[in-house]
């Protein structure tokens, strides 16, 4: 009976007060391209994209506005490659070409967190990111048909997630998986307006899922 009443014991019970406080994320993620497009001189285009498992690294800034709202800067280097294969083209090595991404991605999300159940705290995010494409190949004067894809060096995109915070005896371990889609068409086209692999596309984003693990 003893035991019963006496309750779990918190770890951290003071870690939420804290007005300022920072850390760091570890991660996985994999990102595909959202196609749409458009009226053009190619008929029936179709452009299929195979995404490789990246991985995230990046640090945290939390700023505490409330008790169930912390408003969050985690400026962190993303990194992966997709692959792109335009079924329209024929000939095999026309057809397939590779877009490498490795980007400073600057995200600010809003955390909407429930009260605290012992160590346990689920939550919700949602934020807006800017983020620079190291090897976007947007200044390369060589565009599809010398076998460059290039896309846009800067870009935007919105996110939205779910997470637990787990508060253990030295830290707060925090597993999240958020998705991103990008807001801007990241294509950059080729010189030739009738460019078979870019002609067809209206629009060309990131979208993707990010697998984070936060120590705070």
């Amino acid at each position: 009976m003893l035991l019963a009443q006496k309750g779990r014991v918190l770890h951290k019970p003071t870690f939420d007060q804290n007005r300022l406080h920072f850390g760091f994320y570890l991660g996985l993620n994999q990102n595909d391209f959202k196609i749409d497009y458009k009226n053009s001189s190619i008929a029936n285009p179709e452009i299929t994209t195979t995404a490789t498992t990246g991985f995230n690294v990046g640090l945290i800034t939390d700023l505490r506005l409330h008790k169930n709202f912390n408003l969050r800067f985690e400026p962190g280097l993303i990194s992966n490659s997709k692959s792109l294969t335009f079924e329209h083209i024929n000939g095999t090595a026309q057809k397939s070409r590779t877009a490498n991404s490795t980007y400073l991605h600057m995200p600010l999300v809003l955390k909407i967190s429930t009260n605290r159940l012992d160590n346990v705290r689920p939550y919700l995010l949602a934020g807006i990111s800017y983020d620079i494409n190291f090897t976007s190949n947007e200044n390369n004067s060589n565009d599809n048909a010398a076998g460059e894809f290039r896309t846009k060096t800067n870009g935007a995109m919105y996110e939205l997630g779910i997470g637990v915070d787990f508060y253990l005896y030295y830290f707060k371990f925090s597993p999240s998986i958020r998705g991103v889609f990008a807001l801007n068409n990241e294509l950059i086209y080729d010189s030739d307006p009738t460019s078979q692999w870019t002609s067809p596309v209206n629009f060309l984003g990131t979208r993707g899922i990010f697998l984070n693990f936060s120590f705070e």
